[in-house]
């Protein structure tokens, strides 16, 4: 093979490996798992993730008699579903005050906020939880590639029938207030989110398939995060009624699903949200994760025996398609969270599908339990399916499986016999043996489509324990509010909260300076264990003042946030060693510069740092370690969130200000500091400087006749200048000025800083500097010597 064959055949290999890289990152793409980061709801009994929780492990019945702002029972009900007009069932699954709601939290007028459907509302305070429960700050996602994703059911139009019935008190806002598509069009505007936006009606099934399409959405890079969630009001009893005469609905209220008396379900409302990313973006970005989405798929039934029958055949394809999706057999699934409406017709038709897919045995005999959260909150509707996915997230989350309600025998019309489907009548520790936790959601609209979407617990996250708070070091808890009284609200609920949480200060504060929306009126208060900080809120809540606590309303308008670098005089033994030892980000940052010095001193900057025998009086040695303190601290403030808009310096200082402002790299920076300050060390013993009370211009008038030995090294203020040069020379000035009553005291240095005695050194610093890159700066930078 000749030598131009052979280059040929190269090139034809190495095209060939490229192009598999670039399928298996698309295939990866494709297929990438996505982390549910942040959840929120409001549930019939439910008004938190952590109440739903609580709701579910307690085998709470949070269905109720519709309320008297609803509907009138006494002159609707009648137990004959065949009575037109009527309601045959007296129940349903309500929350608590849907007409509440804050406009000027999201900055709408009171008029525009009347004419809103409450689901508009409800929604907006949901997505506004999820969001802070995933710790992702509202204002940093303006102008971001954010998608929304929401179900809502086209029946859930209450709102508008209502004003229908009185043309005249419709308005400008009636449209934009009762039109779905707004519901989830308003999240994005109000949010400045500028990736996909979609509300989907596929009726029940409608927010499972939202939360498919937002899966979707994620892997095509359509967006970065994406909301999917659903929502579902009942504010008249229109439908009710249809449901009625359709024979729907269980005459008890109960949805008793797989159960042999299950004869309908019960209608509920609510609405639930999750926050979805990447997973390896949400790995990068530290987020605590709930639960994995593997895969999902949905379809449609096709032609059937009746518009809104469900067809078996079709739910076992789309459990199929979601798990080829996933790439996941059927056998691992260990927990099936089940459309389950609690009907003659459709639970038996449901477990026959999980059977034929997920039912087959196992050699180790360990099961697959089914449930519905019907059973605990009635059917959502519209927002039955993301109900469906939360609850099956926590059960990863707990691993834990709470118990279905309302059974106590199997429908005749079920077999589970030669199956591993177990349902759940106990609360069930997840599956104990099982290596791979992994659980399946399903949902099926009666138009005919079916959503299905497969969880895997999350890794275990490295949670910084309670007792890890009992060191002592002092914690700063930043608070809050749109408002005074809800500042003082929140601060009542962290008492609480600190009181009874398993999570580390560090944590905590961590979460509340970083993951926050930071609002207008707002606490921070200060504490060196758990029982100081609670103590501390308490006394805010009971309008005390006192050292450790301060509060306050932002103004309007801030100014820019400055770092300011000084020189040197501030040094003292210690400076920097609590950090060095409890502060990973100052450590990490001490440690790159100890790496840059290195090539240019003897010396160890971490020794300096940690010795009771630090050379504060060697310049050589204290000018480089106050620079590394400096770009440390900086390091620390930009880790907290907290980016200068510019950068200043003085002395020692420019150079700490032109590394931080990006200017200067580090290696470049280490090389100036060091030699300037070796250079420096040479004229030791030969100067001396003074600070006066003098301005400017008078500190000059005062050196006439000295200029060629004295000079203004640095001007602090209006009244605060500094004078450097010959020792003798600038003592006869300073008995001069003090015998005019003037303030003069010497700083602690031997060396004539910014004086004419530094010229001597300018060709050999300018020499070895040569070789420096410096570079357009990141952050604006303001030099303390020239004009700006």
């Amino acid at each position: 093979m000749s030598d131009d064959q052979l280059s040929q055949l190269k090139r034809a290999v190495t095209a060939l490996k490229e192009a598999r890289a670039k399928l298996e990152a698309v295939e990866r793409a494709r297929t990438e798992p996505i982390a549910v980061i942040g959840m929120a709801c409001r549930f019939p009994g439910a008004d938190s993730l952590t109440t739903f929780w609580q709701l579910l492990k307690n085998r709470v019945d949070a269905i109720r008699e519709a309320p008297a702002d609803r509907w009138d029972n006494d002159d609707l009900f009648d137990p004959n579903p065949d009575t037109p007009g009527k309601v045959a069932s007296r129940w349903g699954g309500f929350i608590d005050q849907p007409d509440q709601f804050d406009p000027q939290f999201f900055g709408i007028s009171p008029r525009e906020a009347a004419g809103m459907d409450p689901q508009q509302r409800l929604l907006l305070e949901v997505a506004w939880e999820a969001l802070d429960d995933a710790g992702q700050v509202v204002e940093r996602l303006a102008g971001s590639r954010t998608g929304v994703f929401v179900g809502i059911h086209s029946h859930s139009s209450d709102y508008f029938l209502m004003q229908a019935a009185d043309p005249a008190c419709m308005d400008i806002y009636t449209g934009t207030g009762t039109a779905h598509n707004v519901v989830s069009g308003r999240l994005s505007y109000l949010f400045d989110l500028q990736g996909p936006n979609v509300a989907v009606d596929t009726a029940c099934s409608s927010s499972l398939v939202a939360a498919h399409l937002a899966v979707q959405s994620l892997r095509a890079a359509e967006c970065n995060l994406a909301l999917a969630g659903g929502v579902n009001v009942m504010l008249s009893p229109h439908f009710t009624i249809a449901a009625s005469r359709m024979r729907m609905l269980a005459p008890d209220g109960r949805c008793k699903t797989f159960d042999a008396l299950a004869d309908g379900f019960v209608r509920g409302e609510g609405c639930g949200v999750v926050v979805l990313k990447r997973l390896s973006d949400a790995l990068a970005d530290g987020d605590r994760i709930y639960a994995v989405i593997r895969g999902s798929a949905i379809n449609q039934d096709g032609h059937t025996n009746g518009l809104t029958a469900p067809n078996g055949l079709s739910q076992q394809s789309v459990i199929r398609l979601a798990l080829a999706n996933a790439g996941v057999e059927a056998d691992q699934i260990g927990y099936v969270e089940t459309h389950g409406t609690g009907t003659p017709l459709g639970d038996p038709i449901e477990v026959e599908a999980l059977a034929g897919v997920v039912g087959p045995p196992r050699a180790d005999g360990l099961p697959c339990v089914i449930g519905s959260v019907k059973s605990n909150i009635g059917h959502l509707e519209g927002a039955s399916g993301i109900a469906g996915l939360m609850k099956a997230a926590l059960t990863l989350h707990h691993q834990t499986i709470p118990a279905n309600l309302h059974f106590q025998q199997l429908n005749p019309h079920i077999n589970l016999d030669g199956t591993r489907l177990v349902v759940a009548s106990d609360e069930r520790v997840w599956l104990p043996g099982e290596t791979r936790r992994l659980a399946g959601v399903s949902s099926f609209g009666w138009s005919g489509t079916n959503a299905h979407v497969i969880l895997e617990e999350a890794e275990p996250a490295s949670v910084l324990p309670r007792n890890g708070d009992d060191d002592q070091r002092p914690y700063l808890l930043p608070l809050s509010a749109r408002s005074a009284r809800a500042l003082k609200v929140m601060a009542q609920s962290y008492c609480q909260f600190l009181a009874n949480t398993p999570l580390s200060l560090d944590d905590i504060c961590y979460t509340t300076a970083r993951r926050r929306t930071q609002h207008d009126h707002r606490l921070v208060v200060a504490g060196r264990t758990r029982d100081e900080l609670i103590e501390q809120l308490a006394a805010f809540t009971r309008g005390e003042e006192r050292i450790g606590l301060a509060s306050g309303q932002a103004v309007a308008r801030r100014g820019g946030v400055v770092f300011v670098c000084p020189g040197q005089g501030s040094q003292w033994v210690g400076m920097g060693r609590q950090l060095l030892a409890h502060n990973p980000t100052f450590r990490q940052a001490i440690d790159r510069c100890q790496a840059a010095l290195a090539p240019f001193v003897e010396w160890s900057l971490i020794d300096q740092l940690t010795t009771d025998h630090a050379r504060l009086d060697d310049i050589a040695v204290i000018q480089p370690t106050l620079f590394a303190i400096q770009v440390a601290l900086a390091a620390i403030w930009q880790a907290l969130g907290v980016q200068p808009d510019a950068v200043i310096g003085h002395s020692l200082g420019e150079v700490a200000a032109a590394h931080i402002a990006g200017a200067l790299s580090l290696d470049d920076a280490a090389r100036i500091i060091c030699t300037r300050s070796q250079l420096m060390k040479r004229l030791s013993g030969h100067g001396a400087m003074a600070v006066v009370e003098l301005s400017r211009a008078e500190a000059q008038a005062a050196l006439q006749g000295y200029e060629e030995r004295l000079a203004v090294a640095v001007s602090n203020g209006p009244r605060s200048t500094v004078l450097s040069g010959d020792p003798a020379t600038l003592q006869e000035v300073i008995a001069r000025l003090q015998s005019q009553d003037v303030f003069c005291r010497l700083v602690k240095v031997d060396v004539a800083a910014h004086s004419p005695q530094m010229e001597t050194l300018r060709p050999e610093l300018v020499a070895a500097l040569a070789e420096m890159r410096p570079q357009p700066a990141s952050i604006p930078v303001y030099s303390t010597v020239e004009p700006t």
